[in-house]
């Protein structure tokens, strides 16, 4: 006999909300409970489950659901929440994916993509769902030391923690002097080079019980050996075979690497769905930076793929944005102000700049970073599907 999830439907919609219920009773894995009106005690019931489901519907008013959203998302992780509205405007997903959602549905509701949709949440629930492939990792590089890059990858690997409610890994493939462990001040008990020795048994409970999490965040994180002999003769194809595997356990991989162009960093920057090639404003960092651009358009990244990042920013500086992108010959991606008091005193006491300081110029910087990044996540599924749908509809007119 399948297990059987506890079911909360809110709407403010009488309509909507029998027909929710009639789907829903096909499906023998989920039960729906008595009608809930008191959003307290939707909490309070939702989070004392072990699994459960919750269909919200936003079409009225989505900020009087919200902080239920983000509650329930943060109390209850195996809760999976379904929002739909009548009014599916991507600006509107996305706010209701960052807030914890983990489906959104237009109003009213196709029995098919309620079926496909049921079907999604009872595989996450049973863990039966192998690999969605929506993983992205992204890898902050430059060829540069010393210009804030590890603590780019520290700060927004956390943020994309708390924004998106998901697993997140933070990778240190800097195998010589690595600092992440001394960015987040963790003591981890395992380390990369653990891991690589036992890539036949890797799962994600295997994954999760070997990295380190940081402090009560969904943010975990694989530091690097302590010890320059533990990374010797590690090969490429075992760094690609690592980042394939944690990419069925996390939505985000964040990846730091050292700075220079050897084997583990190519194949971490071929593997990357995004790399955040940092620099600061001035001339010889911004030719090194040409110079990356260049040999990135050689191996045949496509110009998307790569973003820029201006690190330290100063409004006043001598070299303008403008001027930094005519010699790039390409766009800046983020600016992230200079706070140097407020980023060496995290530093110094091993945690975020959020954590010292979340209203700081800099820590609004990196969860806006964060903000952006899953929103540009969000968005290009948002067009895939609307894509899809539309050539759906055109091909049932071609058949006619």
């Amino acid at each position: 006999m399948s297990e059987k999830f506890s079911t909360v439907i809110l709407s403010d919609s009488e309509k909507t909300r029998k027909l929710l219920v009639r789907y829903l009773s096909e499906n023998d894995s989920f039960q729906c409970l008595d009608e809930l009106s008191d959003l307290s005690e939707v909490y309070n019931t939702l989070s004392s489950l072990p699994k459960s489901l919750l269909i919200i519907d936003v079409s009225k008013d989505f900020f009087k659901y919200k902080d239920l959203i983000s509650d329930i998302a943060l109390a209850a992780p195996n809760c999976k929440i379904v929002a739909i509205s009548d009014n599916p405007s991507v600006d509107l997903i996305i706010k209701v994916m960052r807030a914890g959602a983990k489906e959104f549905l237009a109003s009213p509701v196709i029995k098919s993509e309620f079926k496909d949709c049921i079907d999604r949440i009872y595989n996450q629930l049973t863990d039966n769902s192998a690999s969605s492939g929506k993983s992205r990792l992204i890898t902050v590089f430059s060829n540069k030391g010393g210009i804030g890059k590890t603590s780019i990858a520290s700060n927004l690997a956390l943020e994309l923690a708390k924004i998106t409610k998901e697993n997140v890994a933070l990778v240190d493939l800097n195998f010589q002097l690595g600092d992440i462990t001394s960015f987040l001040d963790l003591k981890p008990s395992f380390n990369i080079s653990y891991m690589l020795q036992n890539l036949d048994k890797i799962n994600s409970d295997f994954i999760l019980n070997t990295v380190e999490r940081y402090k009560d965040t969904s943010l975990y994180v694989l530091a690097d050996p302590p010890y320059f002999k533990q990374a010797e003769n590690i090969s490429k194809k075992q760094i690609s075979t690592l980042l394939e595997k944690l990419k069925e356990t996390f939505s985000y991989i964040v990846v730091d690497t050292d700075s220079t162009f050897d084997g583990k960093t190519v194949t971490a920057l071929d593997n990357s769905d995004l790399i955040f090639l940092v620099t600061i404003v001035n001339l010889p960092a911004l030719r090194n930076c040409q110079r990356i651009l260049d040999l990135f358009d050689k191996l045949g990244y496509d110009s998307e793929k790569t973003q820029i990042i201006i690190n330290r920013y100063m409004e006043n500086d001598e070299i303008k944005i403008e001027d930094v992108e005519k010699v790039l010959e390409k766009n800046v991606y983020w600016k992230i102000p200079n706070n140097y008091f407020t980023l060496m005193s995290a530093i110094n006491k091993g945690v975020s700049v959020a954590e010292i300081n979340p209203e700081s110029n800099v820590a609004l910087s990196y969860k806006e970073l964060a903000m952006s990044v899953s929103d540009m996540v969000y968005r290009k599924k948002l067009i895939k599907k609307y894509s899809e749908s539309q050539t759906d509809v055109i091909d049932k007119i071609l058949r006619g």
